[in-house]
């Protein structure tokens, strides 16, 4: 499976409802629009926008309503950056999506063990695609979790002296950009689907530029979109940090590689939807201040209707705040003046006499000085204290760092352009070199190639080794084995032992080992499936096992060809140092 692509850090069953439907692809069209690789028609795109709850969440209960606001703006700007050589369309299921692991699960690694796992989740529950196509399917998932905790509403998370702001704040105005937030998309060739997630702070409050991550994600990298080389304001460049995605653009090069040509006449940007924009004024009011919404509109404008609403809390009612009749549209209109520092969503809806509509949504938030964070009446002075916990900003990346011919202990180990493989052999051994650090959370892909039997993943607590072995097969015909081995002394078969399949050929798998001082606990595909308490003089390593270097992890396959796609070790307590290299045994 190919990695996510990772941006600038900002990430049930049911019957779908076809909520648009752009014009139709003109037949003039000579040569059909391609993704990025030419492999696949981009002529008629369809967009499955879902709303994606974990078990242990309720949802927002206008989801709905902001579900259509993004699909109504990504097809308005794909319509007009295309003029119809490409259309896009939106499906909304009836009901979210209601995940059947928490939101904990779901973080129990890094942002692409969250991507791939809610993906993979949705993607199978909806049986996505599984049916010949008329348009290239795109399944968009927008998550109400970021991948780490962050209250994206009020725009802070828990640190160990208190709440901290996160987010994009440039000249006072709030974009999205959360280290939190975790935004991922991939375009998967081979099946001709594109996958995108968009994390809370990508979404579910309006910041400027929320729609421009929507589009960035969902219609953009899924379909092969790189960045451009030079940056701009483009939405796949810059166009996020700098307003709403009406006032950003498609690279011109980029549509051109997707084989768009363009038209005789310049696209068109003085229309409603390009032009229309409601700008607090002022950017941060303080309490008691009144707030106006300044506004632009198309030249000689005729307004119909118009109306305008906030809300000061994310599952609260939206107020109304104005409603406009026909006339000259005004440059500005009243919001209200609020009594306490609060965040505030704002959103306006309007009508032009000759037929056109928008609909754009804000954000801003009213502090007690500039530098005051709101923060919710129902939290303490200090979040929980996060002590001991991943420190996510020193993960390392071993799969880069392994070297094959150096690291190898036993069998025949390559690198390929998706991760490191071993052989089919019993006993196949490989070194990472790192000795990780008191405590530690290992994050593996793996892929098995063959019909699967054991996967070695070779851990250490204090000063002693281990094996986590998953998936071991003997007898056959009975359910694979996975435990911890040796627990006082007995490998598997001791108390650690879960029997079950949890490998597939050819599927991959997303496991975590998490060493504490007094604990070890292991996670295939977001749910634990072992947790053992003891002392580390409770375990030990076979001489099977067996490397060099007693200090070192390491990987190890036993009948079964494997594939690492990610090996990432994040540091809890101490820290990793890297191995000097060490003779190969034969």
């Amino acid at each position: 499976m190919p990695r996510p692509l990772i941006c600038n850090p900002h990430l049930w069953f049911c019957v779908l409802v076809m909520t648009a439907v752009s014009p139709p692809h003109p037949a003039e069209a000579a040569e059909p629009l391609t993704t990025w690789d030419g492999r696949h028609n981009i002529s008629n795109i369809a967009v499955t926008l879902v709303y994606f709850v974990p078990s242990d969440r309720v949802p927002l209960p206008d989801w709905r309503e902001r579900l259509e606001y993004f699909g109504g703006r990504i097809r308005a700007f794909h319509d007009r950056e295309y003029q119809g050589q490409s259309t896009l369309t939106t499906e909304i299921p009836d009901q979210p999506f209601q995940s059947a692991m928490t939101t904990a699960q779901l973080r129990a690694g890094d942002g692409d063990f969250t991507f791939f796992t809610t993906l993979r989740e949705v993607d199978t529950q909806l049986a996505f695609a599984r049916q010949p196509q008329t348009a290239f399917p795109i399944l968009l998932v927008l998550s109400d979790i970021n991948w780490r905790p962050l209250d994206d509403f009020y725009r802070i998370h828990p640190t160990k002296e208190g709440w901290a702001f996160e987010g994009q704040l440039i000249d006072e105005r709030h974009f999205p950009g959360a280290t939190s937030g975790g935004a991922r998309a991939t375009y998967l060739a081979r099946r001709g689907v594109g996958w995108g997630l968009v994390s809370a702070d990508g979404w579910r409050v309006p910041y400027s530029g929320t729609d421009c991550v929507v589009y960035h994600e969902g219609v953009g990298h899924t379909v092969g979109l790189p960045h451009p080389d030079r940056q701009d304001g483009s939405v796949m460049s810059l166009g996020q940090y700098r307003g709403w995605l009406s006032q950003s653009w498609l690279n011109k090069d980029q549509k051109v590689h997707l084989g768009w040509k363009p038209p005789e006449r310049p696209i068109e940007r003085n229309d409603l939807f390009s032009t229309f924009t409601a700008v607090p004024e002022p950017l941060t009011p303080r309490p008691g201040e009144a707030v106006q919404l300044r506004m632009t509109w198309p030249e000689k404008a005729e307004l119909t209707s118009a109306r305008v609403r906030f809300q000061t809390e994310l599952l609260g009612p939206w107020i109304d705040a104005a409603h406009l009749d026909q006339g000259q549209p005004p440059e500005r209109v009243a919001l209200a003046t609020f009594d306490r520092a609060t965040p505030v969503s704002y959103r306006v809806d309007a009508t032009l006499g000759d037929g056109q509509e928008v609909e754009l949504w804000g954000y801003f938030q009213v502090r007690s000085a500039p530098g005051e964070l709101p923060l919710p009446r129902s939290s303490a002075a200090r979040p929980a204290d996060p002590q001991d916990q991943p420190r996510w900003d020193e993960t390392i990346d071993l799969l880069a760092a392994i070297d094959t011919a150096r690291d190898r202990v036993s069998g025949a180990w390559r690198r390929s352009e998706e991760g490191v493989e071993s052989n089919k052999q019993f006993g196949a051994k490989l070194e990472l070199p790192c000795e990780p650090p008191a405590e530690y959370r290992l994050a593996f892909t793996v892929r098995p190639l063959d019909q699967p039997n054991g996967l070695i993943l070779g851990q250490r607590l204090g000063d002693r080794r281990f094996v986590v072995l998953i998936n071991f097969v003997r007898p056959p015909g009975e359910p694979a084995a996975s435990a911890l081995e040796n627990v006082d002394g007995r490998n598997v078969g001791n108390a650690t032992t879960v029997r079950a399949d949890l490998l597939r050929q050819n599927e991959p798998v997303f496991i975590t080992c998490e060493v504490r001082k007094g604990s070890v606990a292991v996670s295939c595909n977001g749910r634990e499936i072992i947790r053992w308490h003891g002392r580390p003089e409770q375990l030990s390593l076979s001489d099977y096992w067996r490397t060099p270097r007693d200090n070192a992890l390491f990987i190890g396959a036993y009948d079964c060809r494997y594939r690492f796609e990610r090996i990432a070790l994040t540091p809890i307590t101490g820290a990793a140092n890297p191995l000097t290299p060490a003779p190969a045994e034969d």
